[in-house]
């Protein structure tokens, strides 16, 4: 476990690292109108500007929700939200897709075998949880994306908790940019609760046995 705990802090520290240096100027460049301004440079192809934004969270500080509320004043809560959930999931699956291609062997060797079993155990019995609940959190949902490609989360199971987490908060946030919303409060609690409730409506047909013929 001691090992393990290791490889999670590394992990976390490797995604803060560019909120440190990189933070403060990147965030002041992509405000809301700011990043609203920089897509519609882009032309038709703002919505592919918006999508590499979005995605780029995996590894550098974008303030990604600003980006999706700037969707929404570009393409509406629709479209926007659209693109906006597309870029969270696309971000979600690089970094899965990086450390499932490590290698759960890798991994092991890392952790030892015994900090891997209860990786494997944690992620198992709460990894669609963590997956889903995390997408509107900060530096987090890097963090627990590395973690599910490196025990092998069923792919199917890590998609499905991913959509749940990053549909709504696209929707939410290209929604709160559209119509102006200010209530900050509202639209993190229903980025939290919402991924959370799809989640709990979906995890039965995930889990459950196919039937012998």
């Amino acid at each position: 476990m001691p090992r393990l705990l290791l490889i999670v802090l590394l992990l976390v520290g490797v995604s803060a690292i560019p909120f440190f240096i990189w933070g403060a100027g990147i965030e002041a460049t992509l405000s809301q109108k700011g990043a609203a301004g920089f897509m519609r440079e882009f032309g038709d192809w703002a919505w592919l500007a918006g999508l590499g934004l979005i995605a780029s969270d995996i590894a550098l500080p974008v303030p990604a929700t600003a980006v999706m509320t700037a969707l929404g004043i570009v393409y509406g809560p629709l479209l926007g939200g659209a693109i906006s959930a597309g870029g969270t999931m696309l971000a979600g699956l690089i970094g899965y897709g990086i450390c499932r291609s490590i290698g759960p062997r890798t991994a092991e060797r890392l952790a030892g075998a015994a900090g891997f079993a209860e990786a494997r155990v944690l992620f198992d019995r709460w990894g669609g949880w963590l997956v889903a609940g995390s997408r509107w959190l900060p530096v987090l949902p890097e963090t627990i994306s590395f973690l599910a490609g490196l025990t092998a989360m069923p792919f199917r199971r890590y998609l499905a908790a991913l959509a749940c987490g990053a549909v709504p908060l696209g929707f939410v946030f290209a929604a709160a940019g559209h119509f102006g919303a200010d209530n900050v409060p509202l639209t993190l609690a229903i980025s939290a609760v919402a991924p959370l409730a799809l989640w709990l409506a979906l995890r039965p047909f995930l889990t459950r046995r196919s039937r012998p013929s």
